[in-house]
């Protein structure tokens, strides 16, 4: 456990200390595109932080390989340097992405590339436990096309969620926390040494994407784009296309007295590969949402839109960072439950809680749809909008007079309207005899004009 803390605490200060000089660079590259219509930040925002989690990312398994007991992952697999090779190539595509805008398609070619660069270096899917029949082989090229499948589902997962400030990187790393766990139980747990190369990997994905956050969280000061967004969906799928293609039912099957019990034991990991991927299932959702949506519209499954999750969130009243805190809220509980289920199948408790847990996330989805009001003995402690105090006569707010949107009267009595202006200053409060006082100013300037000329 010491050497994976040592490779996680390296890929995240490395990645860190890469983003404050990436953003610089983007900034000086022009890779600050216009703010689009589906776009939900207000600013010019630099892009290429997928730069600085290449950059982590190879650091990781540098300090891996050079530690006493990592090394045999080096040593005794490939998929180091499938994963590496695959990476590089789907980083390189969505830097060139992040500053000239490639076409979705020859993106989705260069995921499928991607993906195929890592087949043929090892990293497949060999076989496939099924629940209550046991292990399924699976031909060459039927382990192929799904290894391609997961791997490009995975990637166009993450990057449709990466909408929000901080939202792609901060699911990513829950998914892969919860990913490192249920690993790491098999590689110590259950002794077999075929599921360290997997550990790993969730370990450097983790400070990948902590690394990254501090630099994310709204207001962000840089965006991954799709050199990070592609890059992170890579590695998870590559955890996962590990663990399924490497550990041996056979062994699970020694230790758990029975191919079927074992089978059953390792149902939360490998039902996420036919699903496919669980422990990301918002992201999966949303891809699957967007799709048929994109589809129904007659539009290109690839065509932006404003109807992602996050952007509905938005839509219901939830701020920026509490949108945010939802999402994560939700892929936590999968995630992490599913790993809880995979330890206890036997207790109901886990399924009692994970109930709960949901109705509290359905009340947090719901939490725009009233607005809850302190006791007054707490005003002092809460913010103005959940207070009971009333507003002193003539000293409405800006958003009570409807100053917010440009259509009360007042403002269209400075304009000059008659209908504005017989009004009485006190229906208008203290705008309302401003505006009223700037007319009657400008009606007598014009008279005396008047005057003068006859």
């Amino acid at each position: 456990m010491r050497e994976y803390l040592l490779t996680l605490c390296v890929t995240v200060a490395v990645t860190y200390l890469l983003t404050g000089p990436v953003r610089k660079f983007a900034i000086a590259a022009g890779a600050m595109p216009e703010i689009r219509a589906r776009d939900v930040h207000r600013e010019p925002t630099p892009r290429l932080g997928g730069i600085a989690m290449f950059g982590g990312l190879c650091a990781g398994l540098l300090v891996a390989d050079h530690l006493t007991n990592l090394n045999g992952v080096f040593e005794l697999s490939n998929e180091p340097r499938a994963l590496l090779s695959g990476a590089a190539l789907i980083w390189l595509i969505g830097v060139l992405d992040d500053k000239f805008e490639i076409d979705a398609l020859i993106k989705l070619g260069a995921q499928m590339i991607s993906a195929g660069v890592m087949v043929m270096q090892g990293l497949t899917i060999l076989w496939i436990p099924v629940p209550f029949i046991g292990t399924v082989a699976l031909t060459q090229w039927q382990g192929n096309l799904l290894t391609v499948a997961l791997v490009v589902i995975t990637i166009n997962a993450v990057n449709f969620v990466d909408g929000l400030d901080g939202l792609a990187a901060g699911m990513v790393c829950i998914a892969a926390a919860a990913f490192f766990m249920y690993a790491y139980r098999i590689w110590f747990g259950y002794g077999i040494e075929a599921a360290a190369p997997a550990t790993l990997f969730a370990a450097i994905l983790m400070g990948m994407c902590l690394g990254f956050l501090p630099h994310n969280m709204h207001p962000a000061r840089i965006f991954m784009g799709d050199s990070g967004s592609m890059l992170i969906g890579l590695v998870l799928a590559a955890a996962a296309i590990s663990i399924t293609g490497q550990v041996d039912p056979d062994a699970m099957a020694l230790y758990a007295q029975g191919e079927r019990n074992a089978t059953h034991a390792m149902l939360p990991v490998f039902i996420p590969l036919i699903l496919p991927l669980t422990i990301i299932a918002i992201p999966m959702a949303d891809l699957v949402l967007a799709i048929v949506r994109r589809t129904w519209k007659g539009q290109s499954p690839f065509a932006a839109d404003r109807g992602h999750l996050h952007h509905r969130l938005l839509e219901l009243g939830h701020s920026h960072s509490r949108a945010v805190l939802i999402m994560y809220f939700w892929s936590g509980l999968i995630a992490f439950g599913t790993v809880a289920y995979s330890v206890h199948s036997a207790t109901m408790w886990i399924v009692l809680a994970i109930a709960a847990l949901s109705a509290v996330g359905l009340i947090l989805l719901l939490l725009p749809r009233f607005t809850p009001r302190a006791p007054r003995w707490a005003e002092g402690l809460v913010p103005p909008r959940y207070r009971h105090r009333p507003m002193p006569v003539g000293r409405e707010t800006a958003a009570d007079t409807g100053a917010g949107d440009g259509s009360l009267a007042p403002a269209r009595a400075a304009a000059g309207g008659e209908a504005a202006a017989a009004g009485t200053p006190a229906s208008y409060g203290l705008h309302g005899a401003t505006a009223l006082s700037a007319v009657s100013a400008g009606r007598g300037g014009t008279d005396t004009k008047e005057r003068e000329r006859t």
